[in-house]
């Protein structure tokens, strides 16, 4: 049973192989190998823990993120945090998984990115608070799983970027989620440029809630998930069931073609030719067709 004490003080932390273990009660659960997910006092605490590839995004890590937030959304943890180990919080898809996706058939790109779809609305969608402690850079994807926490923390040296167009990707799932968060002027600025961010500016358009020292990320995670936790969980629960219903009509239809456009830009010879430069770290020469 997770504890029950109302009491919310950050507890010691020490840093180990480049994860953030706390004083006290935490238990990490080790049948991740992607991931870690630890409780204490009340709040599940996810962290990507692939420093080495900078906890670059994998058809094994996300299937562990999904197994993870049914687990924490079954259990008795109030509160979600997701954060990255080491000095980067996730800098998007993995080489390997990127190299692996030219030559996959229609109908296997289409069940990655129905996969990848799930990720994103899980996470939109989850029934408990969450909170984004974003520890360095959050690139492609890394920036929508942070931005799409219901509070999003980070520190200064942060980056973030919607950079799919740069490598012949199509932002098409998390430009869903971006519109209704910045609207669709700045949206529009973010996906089709591909440029880099930084927490400042992350943060003025409304993507980041807090910026936050270094030092003092985690414990601010763990003092905001103490101020939720002081209101009626109960409460919360209907309150973000309110939000995801309000928003479930228009996001199930957008969601639907992003998922096929996701899916028909990797029949495209710049899809190919963006990741093979890509990953020989040259730049692209991108065809003449629209």
């Amino acid at each position: 049973m997770l504890a029950k004490s109302r009491s919310f003080a950050a507890p010691r932390m020490t840093s180990r192989n480049g994860v953030v273990h706390y004083g006290g009660s935490l238990r990490p659960d080790m049948s991740y190998t992607t991931i870690q997910l630890a409780y204490d006092a009340g709040i599940g605490t996810i962290t990507l823990n692939r420093p080495d590839k900078r906890n670059a995004i994998s058809y094994a890590l996300i299937e562990e993120l999904l197994r993870a937030f049914e687990e924490v959304a079954e259990s008795n943890a109030l509160v979600l945090i997701l954060t990255g180990a080491d000095k980067a919080f996730c800098s998007g898809m993995d080489l390997e998984n990127l190299r692996s996706l030219i030559g996959r058939s229609p109908e296997q790109s289409l069940k990655d990115t129905q996969t990848m779809a799930r990720l994103f609305r899980t996470l939109y969608d989850f029934p408990k608070p969450t909170i984004a402690a974003v520890n360095g850079a959050a690139i492609a994807g890394g920036t929508g799983l942070a931005t799409l926490c219901d509070f999003t923390l980070a520190v200064p040296e942060a980056k973030f970027g919607y950079t799919e167009v740069r490598i012949g990707f199509v932002p098409a799932i998390v430009s869903t989620f971006l519109r209704r968060q910045v609207g669709e002027k700045v949206a529009r600025d973010l996906l089709l440029t591909g440029r880099l961010f930084d927490a400042v500016e992350a943060q003025r358009i409304g993507l980041v809630s807090e910026i936050v020292p270094p030092e003092n990320l985690m414990t601010r995670a763990r003092e905001l998930a103490g101020q939720l936790m002081e209101n009626s969980p109960a409460s919360l629960r209907y309150t973000k069931r309110l939000l995801s219903d309000a928003a479930r009509a228009e996001l199930d239809g957008h969601i639907e073609a992003a998922v096929r456009e996701n899916a028909a830009i990797r029949e495209t010879p710049d899809f190919r030719e963006g990741v093979c430069s890509f990953l020989e770290k040259r730049k692209p020469k991108w065809s003449s067709e629209g």
